[in-house]
């Protein structure tokens, strides 16, 4: 098992002060997304290019020409994508290029029009024929303009910064669970190690009540809580700061702070833990607000090899600049806003060419050393709680894949529990409020896509989005 990290980087240019204003507090969300201010350099064109090279065996042009079709003759808008821009319209109308794609004519798209992209389509065939080309020349500096146009919001993107971007493969970092162990991405992101923490600190737990029992749910969801304290301390670029993450997930330690588990009520309180620490350095908590959007894809191909890729612009739309057909990213804005509390400087702060933290955790799980589930979700920092979820739903409840992807969800990260509105999740209500647990119900839109491993396989895809579960 290994990872290939294709997150974006911030500008050479950058400064730990990029998301703040005059007086040094941090901007709103959106202020700090829209526009040139919160575009990293993308990395999934080279990650894409550095998998075809290592593991492909089809011409890249073989693989983009679906895509290429689809982008001349256009698709059917989804009713789900309408219903996007329809609730985004005032933000995709600030730059005319997204404007008129988007809503052409002032009118923004509906479920069933017909959506053509020829300037995407030229991307992917400058990308068959070099996909280096995306990092240099026209398209570079095409980028490059873009974001630093004074009317796209204050960016720093330089074409060095485009031109220098590298994709690194890294140690994937796995954690055991019942037998099994339990693979994903480690820093910048905060996936593997969450997941790891949360199913750490359920170890010692029998969970075959199931999703229905206050009682599973309660450790769930404070397992949860703890492991978000130490994401919010801890974890950030390793290539930047130390991040602790034997630590964090040596059992000694998760053994420990499953003790405040033991308890019939929620936590009253939660705060980061102190892991074995490589260097003696104390982090500030981490103010950086992730939203859910993100695509997520597990293959399994004839010859056995697994992949769990998840990908993202971060915001739904991201940046909401569109270049030579494609959207922009906003992925700056996954790091913290603030930058010091206290004197005391966050792991996650901005810093140049630095990567963000992200919740992103594309999963394989082996079984003696043979993997057995492919599985990974969009969603922002509920990501982690998703896929948590679904691999206690497979190994603990006994669910196949697609009843763990269609799991309602209930989802808890920084002490207040998320129910799905209009599932069973919400007769849990009152019971974790009665535990001491602050309660929303609300619309929890996550994207699983899993691949139990066996004898045959078996897919399954999360009934709240469009993906499909698919065989030859």
């Amino acid at each position: 098992v290994t990872t290939l990290d294709g997150r974006e980087t911030a500008p050479l240019a950058a400064t730990p002060r990029r998301f703040q204003d005059a007086n040094g507090e941090p901007l709103k969300f959106f202020d700090a997304v829209v526009g040139g201010r919160s575009v990293g350099v993308p990395g999934t064109p080279a990650l894409l290019d550095m998998v075809h090279e290592r593991w492909g065996n089809l011409p890249f042009a073989d693989l983009t020409a679906p895509a290429i079709a689809l982008a001349e003759a256009g698709f059917a808008v989804s009713p789900r994508l309408a219903g996007l821009i329809d609730g985004d319209q005032e933000r995709l109308g600030r730059f005319a290029d997204t404007a008129s794609y988007f809503m052409p004519g002032g009118t923004p798209l509906k479920a069933g029009d017909t959506l053509k992209n020829p300037d995407y389509a030229a991307t992917l065939r400058m990308m068959n024929n070099d996909a280096s080309a995306f990092y240099v020349g026209a398209n570079a500096q095409a980028i490059v303009s873009k974001v630093n146009d004074a009317m796209q919001g204050a960016g720093l993107l330089s074409t060095v910064d485009l031109s220098i971007y590298q994709v690194k493969e890294r140690a994937a970092v796995c954690a055991p669970y019942r037998a099994h162990e339990v693979c994903g991405m480690g820093p910048p992101s905060s996936g593997a190690v969450a997941v790891g923490q949360i199913l750490g600190l359920l170890e010692g737990h029998d969970l075959s009540a199931g999703p229905q029992d206050p009682d599973v749910r309660r450790l769930m969801g404070d397992a949860a809580r703890l492991a978000f304290a130490d994401r919010g301390r801890y974890l950030a670029d390793s290539d930047y700061v130390p991040v602790p993450v034997q630590g964090l997930l040596d059992p000694a330690y998760l053994a420990e702070r499953a003790k405040l588990l033991a308890g019939e009520g929620a936590l009253p309180e939660v705060t980061p833990g102190n892991p074995t620490f490589d260097h003696a350095l104390l982090w500030a908590d981490d103010a950086s607000i992730e939203l859910p959007s993100t695509s997520h894809i597990s293959i399994v191909d004839a010859a056995g090899n697994v992949a769990s890729m998840t990908t993202t612009i971060e915001n739904g739309f991201g940046s909401r600049i569109i270049v030579n057909g494609y959207l922009l990213n906003n992925e700056l804005t996954d790091f913290s806003f603030r930058s010091h509390s206290d004197g005391v400087p966050v792991a996650n702060r901005v810093e140049p060419g630095k990567r963000p933290r992200s919740s992103m955790a594309p999963t394989i799980v082996l079984k003696d050393g043979k993997p057995v589930l492919a599985v990974g979700s969009p969603g922002g920092s509920r990501i982690i709680g998703y896929v948590a979820e679904a691999i206690v739903g497979v190994i603990d409840w006994g669910l196949d894949v697609q009843q763990a992807a269609s799991i309602p969800h209930a989802v808890n990260r920084f002490g207040s529990y998320d129910l799905e509105e209009g599932t069973t999740a919400v007769e849990l209500s009152d019971s974790l409020t009665a535990m001491g647990f602050e309660v929303n119900t609300r619309e929890l839109t996550s994207g699983l896509h899993l691949i139990g491993i066996g004898p045959d396989l078996q897919g399954g895809a999360d009934p709240r989005r469009e993906g499909i579960a698919f065989g030859q």
